[in-house]
This record gives structure tokens, C-alpha cells and sequence, in this order.
């Protein structure tokens, strides 16, 4: 199966980067480097583009979309190890980074990867298949209170406590293996007339894929990294496809803007904690109505910016 994924909020993406053809640019979540190849464009020989993504299978299809141009590193990797691995390359700041967050068309879309409720195929969700931890790990080894938090606080779902419960004793005749079983158990734990408001697993899945590969987690432990790692007028650029995600985008740039820690009736600031630079977007950039209606995995995404100033 070809490595498809729609890049989303791409021309946006790329006025928001405010790209000089002479700039060091860092795609974080390379995909299928639809992103990558619009920013890769755009750059003259002194140029250069650092992609990263974890996936095998988006690192192989990203360095065949890309192999026209010699000025492109691929490093597979999170994008968490951004400072090593620009450290490695001898890089010190950038001119902008790019994040596409998320689970990709390709990823839900490949079977055997575990990701969507919608195939019946063993219980995975890895990003990274070199890491140990798998969806059907978490099904079946965690505690009961510890699926009610990651469905509850991950998922956003009114009916984790039972979700989990159900969870937990449907595990003790056998181990939950498969996507349908699963389904299944999620369904029974959802009353009837609370299911006709999408799929009933939906949420559940998320829950498990952010679990299993620490998304938030990597997400919150970077953002600081990132701007730090931006060079005077560069710009971070972020699309997120939940709330959770974009709280944490939307809570880090507007800290960095104002990091002031005084009490509001303090005349003047004491803290000595000093704005590295300013949000661009007050309010996220959304998809059009026509990008909602031709890729429908838009309709949830938003585009945040921040913008370094030394």
C-alpha cells in the first residue's frame, strides 16, 4: 500500500513557516513529506530540510518523495530528540519546525497496523514498531483505575469508568487480542441510545493510540525545546487534530510569550522571566469548507504559530 496522506492545511502551513530560501527547516512528523516537499521547494542550495518521523514505513516513502532534492535529511526518530539530533548534525538554531500531529490517513488505513476500529486485526497502534509497548499490552496489562484515566482524560469519554470495566472482565476468561473484540466490549459497556453519536470504539482508540505511543507526553516535554531551538524571527508552526493537543500547544506559546510569574499588582515585573517571542495566530487557523468537504480527516484540525524573537 503507497504511504497517502493528505498534507493538511498545506499552503497554510507554508505562509505560516514564512520560509527563506537560505533557512534551515525541521519537519517533525515527515509522513508521507507532503509537508516536506512544498517546504523543500522552496529552498536554494544553501538551504536545508531535516525531516523526522518514527514510522519505517513514512521514512521510506518520504525519502522516495524526496530524492530529487540533495539539500533533504531524513533521521528516523521522535521528534522529542529534536535538540540531539540537530546537535548531531552540527545545527544549532532553525529557521522554522513543522508539526502535523496525529495518527496518519496511511497509518488507519494500513490494516494490520491496529489503529481504526473499522478492520479486524490484532490489537497494535505503533508508531514505532522497534518499541515493545502495544495496544493489546495496554488492553490487557493495565489496572482497571489506570484504563479508566487514560479513556477518560485521553478519550474524553462519559462512559470510561464502565468502558474499563468492562475491559478488565472480559479479560479474565482470555486476553483480548483483536480490534473487533475489543469493539465489542466497548459496545456492550455504552448504553444503545448513546451510540448513535458516531462510532462507539472511537474514542477508546484514541485513547490507547496516545497511550501506547506517549503522544501528549512528547508533545508537552518539546514545545519549550522547540522554541529554544528557533532562530531570531523563526517560526514553530503546529497542527493539532484534538482538543487535548491543542490545549498544550495553545498553554506553551502563550507562556513563552508571557512567562511573567508576578502577581498582577505588581507595578512592574520582578520575576525576570523574559518573552522569547509572540503567537501569531490569536485564534487557530482552521481548514476551509472546501478542505473539510474533499478530506474529511481535516475537519478537526487547527494551526497554531509562534513566531521566535531574540
Amino acid at each position: 500500500m503507497e504511504f497517502e496522506h493528505r498534507s493538511v492545511l498545506l499552503d497554510e502551513c507554508i505562509e505560516g513557516l514564512n520560509i527563506k530560501p537560505d533557512g534551515i527547516y525541521v519537519d517533525g512528523t515527515l509522513g508521507g513529506a507532503g509537508h516536506s516537499y512544498e517546504i523543500a521547494k522552496r529552498l536554494n542550495k544553501n538551504g536545508r530540510l531535516i525531516g523526522i518521523d518514527q514510522d519505517e514505513d513514512a521514512i521510506k516513502a518520504a525519502t522516495e518523495r524526496l530524492r530529487e532534492f540533495d539539500n533533504v535529511t531524513i533521521v528516523r526518530s521522535n521528534y522529542e530528540n529534536i535538540r540531539s539530533i540537530l546537535n548531531g548534525l552540527g545545527i544549532e538554531k532553525v529557521d522554522g519546525i513543522l508539526l502535523d500531529l496525529g495518527v496518519s490517513s496511511y497509518q488507519l488505513d494500513t490494516i494490520e497496523r491496529g489503529f481504526s476500529y473499522k478492520y479486524d486485526t490484532q490489537l497494535d497502534m505503533r508508531m514505532d514498531t522497534r518499541q515493545s509497548l502495544t495496544a493489546k499490552d495496554i488492553v490487557n496489562g493495565y489496572s482497571e483505575k489506570e484504563l479508566f484515566r487514560i479513556i477518560r482524560d485521553y478519550g474524553e469519554d462519559g462512559f470510561a469508568q464502565n468502558i474499563a470495566k468492562h475491559i478488565v472482565k472480559a479479560r479474565e476468561g482470555s486476553p483480548i487480542n483483536t480490534t473487533y473484540e475489543l469493539n465489542e466490549i466497548i459496545k456492550a459497556a455504552i448504553p444503545a441510545k448513546m451510540r448513535a453519536n458516531g462510532h462507539p470504539s472511537k474514542k477508546t482508540f484514541q485513547a490507547i493510540r496516545i497511550e501506547c505511543n506517549r503522544e501528549l507526553d512528547v508533545l508537552k516535554n518539546s514545545m519549550d525545546d522547540m522554541i529554544d531551538l528557533l532562530a531570531d524571527k523563526g517560526r514553530l508552526v503546529i497542527i493539532t487534530f484534538h482538543s487535548l493537543e491543542d490545549r498544550i500547544v495553545k498553554s506553551a506559546m502563550k507562556k513563552q510569550e508571557n512567562p511573567c510569574t508576578c502577581p498582577p499588582s505588581f507595578p512592574v515585573c520582578v520575576c525576570g522571566n523574559v518573552s522569547k517571542g509572540k503567537v501569531i495566530t490569536k485564534k487557530p487557523i482552521l481548514p476551509s469548507q472546501r478542505e473539510r468537504e474533499e478530506n474529511t480527516r481535516s475537519k478537526s484540525a487547527k494551526l497554531r504559530i509562534f513566531e521566535k524573537e531574540v
